[in-house]
């Protein structure tokens, strides 16, 4: 795994974070997206994240792989250190 390629894709999880947080504002009137890892998914593979992974990847397949991490970020005791879109993107990068 390379410091590059997390990085990258680190950085695109944070466009989906910030371009969800707009999404649920204005299309949502602010209401919670309980759908937002298929959401992020999306948004990842159509900003390339096949390529920074090596291999092609369907949303649905992201989708499953977002939600996991997520649910396991949260259990984790104590709780990482590094922010979520970090811890999941060295994860992506290893495990996807």
């Amino acid at each position: 795994m390379e410091a590059d390629q997390v990085a990258a894709i680190k950085d695109l999880l944070g466009r989906a974070e910030e371009a969800h947080a707009l999404f649920e504002a204005t299309e949502l009137d602010g209401v919670y997206d309980q759908q937002w890892p298929h959401w992020y998914a999306v948004y990842a593979v159509d900003h390339g994240i096949g390529p920074m992974l090596g291999h092609d990847v369907t949303a649905d397949q992201l989708a499953a792989f977002l939600a996991s991490r997520y649910a396991e970020f949260e259990r984790l005791d104590p709780r990482p250190s590094e922010p979520w879109a970090e811890y999941t993107a060295s994860r992506l990068a290893t495990e996807l």
